[in-house]
């Protein structure tokens, strides 16, 4: 095989055993059809392969920790997969410019740990980090529970190097925090979903760890006291709120089952919010600040009952209830996710609508509900223990429901898996004529041929 030629027997792969890993959905939504599988371990590497592929019209999709929960990186028939795994290096730690420097296969725990290891901190949490990239997490814009504090992958990354469609190699690795030079070209590739390139190389922002870090768990009666805990954290805990989850009643319940761990309280409650408080003053100070936080969050009804954890490991058990949700929703029976965003002010609105219409329609249902209250980011879940006369197509009718409303509140239908195939009817639904347009051009422009993970997102 050409390929072979160009980099070596180990970059190509064809046997079907061989291939089984790279054809996997993390849903099970999707099935992977690629007949060969690429794993460059230079950028050249990949500038070749991603050269010789189009001169010979085979397709790429370009392929990290196979994470992805809308079919992202999910192949088709003829198509081959581009994987970087092996390109998994730690290039370079600069902690006087607080930058890193790394290959695009870096596995996300392995690019914590080393940032921890010379006394820096890497902030992007998300309960994939031991097996999602670096560079899935920047093609997709990755969230997760510290967007609060230090933002998505976007606001992360200072430079790139991206491989183009047609083989070029574009070196935007440039460690500056401010470059007012022309179009911010690294910002078309992060959110890109591997449609415009393929990330190498990557240059991340480092920050100070905290001195300081209290967590604490709040039960309450409503989301609507949820939301007005959250504004006055803002005001009596300025600059150090981190994260602020919202989780539901039912969710917890139903992890607490699963998993066997007690629920942190004895009394059930309608709603639960699980926040960190974290900053350049160690946990004394931190827990002080949290206890008179919390002491006026009772005054004024915001809370029925509420823990500070008293231990790290204490906190490590709060963070594992809400990081075992989705583990206990598939113990329900199907279900169908829904990663949405919304103003803070239409959450709890939004929240009594679409429990309204969808049990009015589909009595049999379970919603559960958990997410990133801090930033508007909801997973708005919906379980069904048996299809049954329901049928085969009841997700597309709860999916009709949940982003008709979402749109109705000025809503996003995707706040952080992005796109993929799955949700690309629902882009050009949710999205303008005039935004539309202006992706097409955008990709049209810089991969006309559709060389790169054709079908996904456009």
């Amino acid at each position: 095989m050409h390929l072979r030629r160009l980099c070596g027997d180990d970059r190509v792969l064809t046997d079907r055993v061989d291939l089984e890993p790279y054809l996997t959905d993390e849903r099970d939504y999707f099935r992977g059809a690629a007949e060969m599988v690429l794993l460059p371990r230079t950028t050249e590497e990949v500038s070749i392969l991603v050269r010789a592929c189009a001169a010979r019209g085979v397709r790429i999709v370009p392929q990290g920790g196979n994470t992805g929960l809308v079919g992202g990186a999910a192949s088709a028939e003829g198509e081959a997969v581009l994987s970087l795994r092996r390109m998994n290096r730690i290039v370079d730690i600069d902690c006087e410019s607080m930058t890193m420097t790394v290959e695009a296969g870096a596995i996300l725990a392995n690019v914590c740990k080393a940032a921890e290891a010379r006394g820096c901190l890497f902030p992007l949490s998300l309960g994939s980090s031991g097996s999602c990239q670096i560079g899935g997490n920047i093609a997709t814009n990755a969230g997760g529970s510290n967007v609060l504090r230090y933002g998505s992958m976007r606001e992360l990354v200072l430079g790139l190097e991206v491989v183009l469609p047609d083989g070029r190699i574009w070196n935007g690795m440039r460690a500056l925090y401010k470059d007012n030079t022309g179009y911010a070209l690294r910002h078309l590739f992060v959110g890109s979903e591997g449609t415009l390139g393929v990330v190498t190389k990557a240059v991340l922002k480092l920050f100070d760890p905290p001195k300081g870090t209290t967590t604490a768990f709040c039960g309450l009666r409503s989301v609507e006291a949820a939301i007005a805990l959250f504004s006055l954290a803002r005001r009596k805990v300025p600059g150090l709120l981190s994260a602020f989850e919202l989780i539901s009643g039912f969710s917890l319940e139903e992890t607490c089952r699963h998993s066997g761990v007690a629920p942190p309280f004895k009394e059930e409650h309608a709603w639960y919010v699980l926040l960190t408080v974290s900053g350049g003053v160690d946990d004394a100070v931190l827990r002080d600040l949290s206890e008179d936080f919390l002491g006026a969050a009772f005054e004024q009804g915001l809370v029925d009952d509420a823990i500070i954890a008293e231990s790290l490991a204490q906190s490590q058990t709060l963070w594992a209830l809400r990081e075992a949700i989705p583990e206990a929703e598939k113990m329900l029976g199907q279900t169908t996710k829904h990663d949405i965003a919304l103003p803070l002010s239409k959450i709890a609105p939004f929240l009594a609508e679409a429990e309204s219409r969808l049990l009015a329609t589909f009595p049999d249902l379970m919603i559960s509900v958990f997410g990133h209250l801090g930033d508007g980011n909801l997973h708005y879940n919906v379980c069904l223990p048996e299809v049954g006369s329901m049928g085969g197509d009841w997700r597309d009718s709860v999916a009709d429901v949940v982003y008709s409303i979402v749109g109705q509140y000025n809503g996003s239908v995707s706040a952080e898996h992005g796109i993929g195939k799955l949700k690309r009817m629902l882009l050009r639904q949710h999205k303008t004529a005039v935004e539309l347009d202006l992706l097409e051009r955008i990709k049209a422009s810089i991969d006309p041929d559709g060389q790169l993970n054709p079908g996904k997102m456009l």
